[in-house]
């Protein structure tokens, strides 16, 4: 039973961490401009995204040193590094609290 639930918790942060950090660019704001501050978005980002951002910053690192090898190979290792660890580590500690939208 307990191996049911971890795999729930997986699939449920690899879901929220693919939807909030692999939106289209078109629709990133500028942070500054807003100055909205909804408790419910606040709690939200700090009790959920926060947390799977973390997360998957970690798991982004992990990815990035198995794949170092073959990015060094291809010419394109601070690309990965800015898809799979800087853009994830930025979504989750630089980002407005509540601001979803803001990159």
């Amino acid at each position: 039973m307990q191996d049911y639930g971890k795999r729930v918790l997986i699939s449920l942060l690899l879901t929220v961490s693919t939807v909030v950090f692999f939106e289209p660019p078109g629709l990133a704001k500028d942070c500054a401009a807003e100055n909205q501050q909804d408790p419910v978005l606040m709690t939200a980002d700090i009790a959920l995204a926060r947390p799977v951002g973390a997360v998957a910053t970690v798991a982004g690192l992990a990815v990035f040193v198995v794949s170092a090898p073959f990015s060094a190979l291809g010419g394109n290792s601070q690309e990965a590094w800015n898809s799979l660890v800087a853009s994830p580590a930025a979504y989750t500690f630089t980002r407005p609290l509540g601001h979803f939208d803001c990159k």
